[in-house]
Parts: structure tokens; sequence; C-alpha cells
């Protein structure tokens, strides 16, 4: 890992993948600002508009199960756990200061 993907990439984050705790790098620019990737690199890649129609697709059908499925994964498995704990603020940024 360079020090500059820690700089250019904004905000680390933890993600899972399958049980697994890996790093992973919120977009600050690009067409994919705000979403969570693999690599910095990613904030930049083309979108496919293929798979994009796809997704909505997938969705509309089976939105509601995906909902359930991702709820119950969340509250039941370890590493879903683990990540709640790791992408909590360390401190709040608007506590007040004393005097």
């Amino acid at each position: 890992m360079f020090i500059r993907e820690l700089f250019e990439a904004g905000g680390n984050t933890w993600g899972r993948k399958g049980n697994k705790t890996v790093r992973k790098y919120r977009c600050t620019y690009g067409p994919r600002k705000g979403r969570v990737m693999s690599s910095p690199a990613a904030c930049n890649k083309p979108i496919d508009i293929q798979k994009s129609v796809t997704l909505k697709q997938t969705k509309q059908k089976k939105g509601g199960s995906m909902k359930v499925k991702s709820k119950l994964t969340k509250r039941s498995n370890s590493a879903s756990l683990r990540l709640k704990k790791l992408n909590k603020p360390r401190h709040s940024t608007n506590r007040a200061r004393k005097i």
C-alpha cells in the first residue's frame, strides 16, 4: 500500500470479504463518490451499464428478500458484528469543549 492511497481515497473503512475483515476505501471523487470500494483506483473506473441494469431488475424482483437476508447476516455473522465496532468513530467531533 502506498501512502498516497491513504490520503487520496479519503476515508478508510473496514469491510467484509466472506467471513474475513478487510480494509476498504470510501470514494471522495468520481462517479462513485460516497461508495465503499476495494481500492481507490476503482473510484474512477467506467460504469458498466449492463451490470447496473441487471442489479435494478434484481432489486425489483427480489428486493424484499434481499433486505431480510442482509439484516439477518448483519445480526448474526461474526464478521459483520466485528465491523460495527471497527467502523464506529473513535470520538465525537461535536462534543462540548471544556475551558
